[in-house]
């Protein structure tokens, strides 16, 4: 009863047909928080507003983060974290309980933009892959129900495990495995206006690929770059290459409209023996070179009027991340809210990140990032991110 009460409501409502949007600007953060030792949520919001950073992501919906963003104008996108999945999908009472809770209660004072149900399902080890688009309709049909529909997109990130065939971008398919559950998924999120999130690492591609990709290719340094024959199209840089094999792979099912945007990308400042590539040099690189790429707001080869849109992972070093030592270090910022390497942010309490990794002149050339990226963001008309 309560639930058809609630979609009469909605029903009566009426309204137009705005659909919402949860990235505004090019450039977001992922604020996680698999860590014994960060700052408080309250230090958070003083670090990111220092640094400028609007579009924030976080993998649950802690009360602590939400009430410490409230009256911030920090936009977040909030997470419904993978253990949640089978009993969203099971139970629509229990979705609508969840939505008020963690969304509705919190509205308007904290720019709740997105819910991100839940996080690189498709491609892993298969145990919540049915249960997800059964999640995702409960959680937007709630959002309908308590009328924020119009001001929280619903979506999911996926990673690259569910694409095969990625080389060159032009010939990238969903896997098979992965195409049933997809295809659905990609339909309810079409007719409700969400884009395909994605979590790209040309770190990773790089690190894994050993000998096989140019590390200038990774890092948006110059260099020769790759030319795929079957469109013609030149890509010099390994994110854009990355885009456009999950446009390929989004057109070949039949959603040749859908935007991508990146809801990961970063490059870790430390790893193990194998992991040579996580440097604070190569991470700073990357980083810095991304930012100049999103200040640009430009598309991809293959998707030029698509303007590219990312949040970087990550916020922090995570101590308590398992599995490679480099899933510890992707952070801007160590766990004291200090730098990891200068890119120009401010951090919360002074660094020796910047020594002895750089010489005096790179840094002075790297203290201008700020000011370059402003003249950016003013002859685009982009403002803050």
């Amino acid at each position: 009863m309560r639930i058809l009460a609630l979609l009469l409501l909605a029903f009566f409502l009426g309204g137009d047909a705005r659909l919402a949007m949860a990235f505004t600007g090019t450039f977001g953060i992922n604020y996680g928080r698999i860590a014994d030792n960060i700052p408080s949520p309250d230090k958070v919001v003083t670090l990111l507003k220092a640094a400028k950073i609007k579009n924030v992501r976080i993998y649950d919906a802690d009360h602590s983060v939400l009430n410490a963003f409230k009256g911030t104008g920090l936009e977040l996108v909030i997470g419904l974290p993978n253990g949640f999945l089978k009993e969203m999908s099971a139970n629509p009472d229990h979705a609508l309980t969840w939505v008020e809770d963690n969304v509705k209660a919190f509205l308007p004072d904290t720019r709740i933009v997105g819910i991100a149900v839940g996080n690189e399902v498709l491609g892993g080890d298969g145990e919540f892959s049915q249960a997800l688009l059964g999640a995702v309709k409960n959680i937007y049909n709630a959002t309908k129900m308590l009328g924020i529909d119009r001001v929280v997109q619903i979506s999911t990130a996926h990673s690259q495990a569910v694409f095969q065939n990625s080389f060159p971008p032009s010939s990238c398919t969903f896997t098979e495995a992965v195409a049933p559950l997809m295809k659905p998924l990609l339909e309810f999120f079409s007719h409700i206006g969400s884009p395909f999130c994605l979590n790209a690492y040309p770190f990773l591609a790089y690190t894994y690929n050993k000998g096989k990709i140019d590390i200038k290719y990774a890092l948006f340094q110059p260099n020769k770059g790759i030319v795929d024959n079957k469109t013609d199209l030149h890509y010099d840089n390994l994110l854009d290459a990355q885009i456009d094999a999950a446009y390929a792979a989004l057109e070949d099912a039949g959603f040749k409209k859908m935007e991508v945007i990146i809801t990961e990308t970063g490059w870790a400042s430390h790893g193990g023996e194998d992991e040579a590539a996580a440097t604070p040099s190569n991470a700073r690189t990357y980083h810095f070179n991304l930012r100049k790429r999103l200040a640009k707001r430009k598309g991809t080869p293959l998707r030029p009027k698509h303007v590219l849109k990312a949040y970087i992972f990550a916020l922090f070093n995570e101590d308590s991340k398992p599995n490679a030592l480099s899933e510890k270090y992707y952070g801007l910022f160590k766990a004291d809210g200090s730098i990891s390497y200068d890119l120009g942010l401010p951090g919360l309490k002074s660094s020796s990140a910047s020594s002895p990794f750089f010489s005096s002149k790179v840094l002075n050339s790297f203290s201008k990032i700020p000011l370059m990226i402003r003249r950016l963001e003013v002859e685009n008309g982009v403002g803050c991110y």
